[in-house]
């Protein structure tokens, strides 16, 4: 008989936000499990398109860090769907 696996906890950064420029929204996610280290870095647009970093990052801060710088060289524009 199999017991149902209680959901791990997760823990959010307080680093994450929304962002919106001409009308259109980012929300930015930097969460780790409790259980494991490293944090991950999520990016989701106004049409439920993600966007993941394979990587995982020592900290919550490097994780951001790594979201500014590319948002810096890409563009904003570069998160969103192309219509």
């Amino acid at each position: 008989m199999s017991y149902p696996q209680p959901e791990p906890e997760l823990i959010e950064s307080p680093l994450n936000r929304s962002l919106e420029r001409g009308g259109r929204r980012l929300e930015v996610h930097i969460v780790h499990l409790a259980t494991k280290r490293g944090w991950t870095l999520e990016v989701v647009n106004d049409h439920n398109t993600s966007i993941v970093w394979d990587d995982r990052f020592e900290t919550d801060r490097a994780a951001d860090a790594a979201f500014r710088s590319a948002l810096a060289e890409e563009g904003f524009e570069a998160f969103l769907d192309k219509d």
